[in-house]
């Protein structure tokens, strides 16, 4: 199942209604039983948890999709992408597959959308009960989100643009580079995660996507506050090499949420599911 061309034909695009539009959004579904939503990072796509899916499907139905902009589903090139956004894709996904109750893993940017989704659960607005939710490595807490340098010059309205213009395989890999843990080999995953950003051009809409970062920043507050408020069961897996969203933020999470059950794992980086999808397991299913 690591496969990407195995992957994506093994999934399907629905059409889906949500924020004021009609898009075309790629799913994964597997297996059956309770539910559980994988929600993945940025720059990457649901593949992210081919390693994982097949023993998840095992006993739950495992729904992942790409959000909008991303791997195999749509990718409109003038557009104002939001979290909000990839929320409200979520739930309109929830409606289509009849999910009335699940679990959420989330990863990186799919951290924010978890979070999105806790605060309206508060609220009571979805239709769907979250069973709990179990975050990896993403920006939890804004402040202490640790862009990478290409990230940071994605955001800028002048270079932003161009950058995504000029983006290579090379570029992009060497970008992904410092996120994995030293002597991991990240090759064949850095391939499938360039393959899944550059269908139908993705490359060229980095600029767009990054807007997340500023996203962020806006909502820091509402989502911090849901993530501490809930009650939904909460569960973290961590790696604590990670430059981006490691140690440094395993630290807040752990002096906010000391309940919570916290998985470290002190030899993983940015991508417990590809890194260490065993643990990554364990922890899901423990």
């Amino acid at each position: 199942m690591g496969d990407l061309g195995a992957w994506w034909a093994e999934g399907e695009r629905r059409r889906l209604s949500f924020a004021g539009g009609d898009w075309t959004v790629f799913r994964a579904r597997l297996g059956t039983g309770p539910v559980m939503t994988l929600l993945h990072g940025f720059p990457s796509s649901s593949h992210d948890w081919a390693k994982a899916a097949p023993q998840l499907a095992a006993s739950h139905t495992v729904l992942a999709p790409d959000f909008l902009g991303f791997g195999a589903s749509e990718k409109p090139t003038d557009h104002a992408y939001s979290l909000h956004e990839q929320a409200d894709l979520v739930e309109a996904l929830w409606a289509a597959e009849g999910v009335s109750e699940t679990v959420l893993v989330a990863h990186d940017y799919g951290v924010s959308v978890a979070q999105e989704l806790l605060a309206r659960a508060g609220e009571g607005s979805p239709a769907v009960e979250l069973r709990g939710a179990h975050f990896m490595n993403g920006g939890l807490y804004p402040e202490l989100h640790r862009p990478q340098p290409l990230q940071t010059a994605l955001l800028d309205p002048e270079q932003g643009p161009q950058i995504s213009q000029l983006v290579t395989e090379e570029l992009f890999v060497a970008g992904l580079a410092p996120t994995f843990a030293p002597g991991y080999d990240a090759t064949g995953d850095s391939a499938d995660i360039w393959t899944a950003t550059s269908n139908d051009g993705g490359e060229r809409i980095g600029h767009l996507l990054i807007h997340y970062i500023s996203d962020r920043e806006r909502h820091g507050e509402r989502w911090t506050g849901a993530l501490e408020a809930t009650a939904v069961p909460l569960g973290f897996v961590w790696g604590m090499l990670d430059p981006v969203s490691g140690a440094h933020m395993a630290e807040r999470i752990t002096e906010r949420l000391p309940d919570a059950p916290f998985a470290a794992m002190a030899d993983v980086a940015h991508w417990p599911p590809l890194e260490a999808p065993d643990r990554v397991l364990a922890a899901l299913l423990g």
